[in-house]
């Protein structure tokens, strides 16, 4: 690295500063003036997690085709510690004065969307006629809706959620996923049934890393299309976590956290904190977990590490 960082810059401002204004040009171009203030950028994730009004110790999930996991705490309360493993640690990336810390999987609405398009191979390959993708689109659903019906309990299969490598918790791109466990009797829905918690599976040894390394996780806040499109995949996450999860009403977190930090820095507001406070949608609904499902889960969380464990030894081993 000697050499590299002396072309990098020295400071850092968080996204509530404003980086100056509008020049001239621009100001003429998009017919604003030049009073206009230019507030500093942030990643796009941080700010949806602003938008989803993030609280301490909470982790916010983006959740989509992959995830987003953030999870911010005070400074002075994170003297010390660092949890292994994760994407980042940084001092004011999400909320400033909060050290924000991120993690995420490198797959999650991407698992469901596989399984669909392998269910639907033969009929695009074979099948012609009108009306032919709009049907593909309803896999999805009615599979949610059979498997809603399925229990974990005397559920043989197993998946592992590894299809595009894993992010966190410790980021292994070569590790692949698996589907276990399988018979003459395993459907479509039961097959997704073990698709779908294996992705709440990997959500949980995130939520286990920040625990393990002195983080604690009150709660969960879901953002993202997944969130508000599935009752069933959010029911299956709270019950794994064994924790409430909060789902933001808001569809445009990002643009909404981005406006939150541009008021900030205009000086509408002294802090993000208070144009969350004023500028935030709220929630839409809670999932409380099923004390029932809890215990049943609990036992094919601890499968799951088991054959991930066999998995990464595999690939090591050249298999």
């Amino acid at each position: 690295m000697a050499g590299f960082a002396k072309g990098l810059y020295h400071r850092t401002y968080t996204a509530d500063k404003a980086a100056g204004n509008l020049c001239a040009e621009w100001a003429e171009r998009l017919g604003l003036g030049t009073d206009v203030v230019v507030g500093i950028g942030a990643m796009d994730a941080h700010m949806g997690a602003v938008g989803g009004q993030i609280e301490p110790y909470f982790l916010s999930k983006v959740m989509g085709t992959s995830t987003c996991d953030m999870l911010v705490a005070p400074v002075g309360e994170m003297q010390g510690k660092y949890v292994r493993g994760i994407c980042g640690l940084v001092d004011g990336s999400i909320i400033p004065g909060m050290i924000g810390m991120e993690a995420g999987q490198s797959a999650f609405g991407d698992v469901y969307a596989w399984f669909r398009d392998l269910l639907a191979w033969p009929i695009r390959h074979i099948v012609n006629g009108g009306g032919l993708e709009a049907a593909i689109e309803k896999i999805i659903p009615e599979l949610s809706r059979q498997a809603m019906q399925l229990s974990p309990e005397g559920l043989g299969e197993m998946s592992v959620d590894w299809f595009n490598g894993r992010r966190t918790p410790d980021a292994n791109a070569s590790v692949k996923g698996s589907i276990t466990g399988l018979s003459l009797g395993s459907d479509a829905p039961r097959i997704f049934y073990s698709l779908v918690e294996s992705t709440c599976f990997g959500a949980r040894a995130i939520v286990d890393r920040f625990i393990e390394q002195g983080v604690p996780v009150k709660g969960l806040m879901g953002l993202g299309g997944i969130p508000q499109k599935s009752p069933f995949i959010m029911q299956m996450l709270a019950d794994v976590f064994n924790m409430p999860i909060r789902i933001s009403r808001t569809t445009q977190a990002c643009a909404t956290g981005a406006a939150m930090f541009a008021a900030t820095a205009a000086g509408i507001y002294d802090k993000v904190e208070d144009a969350m406070q004023v500028m935030g949608h709220g929630f839409e609904r809670e999932y409380i977990p099923d004390e029932k499902k809890v215990p049943l889960y609990e036992e094919r969380y601890r499968s799951y590490l088991r054959i991930g464990s066999f998995l990464e030894e595999l690939g090591r081993a050249g298999g």
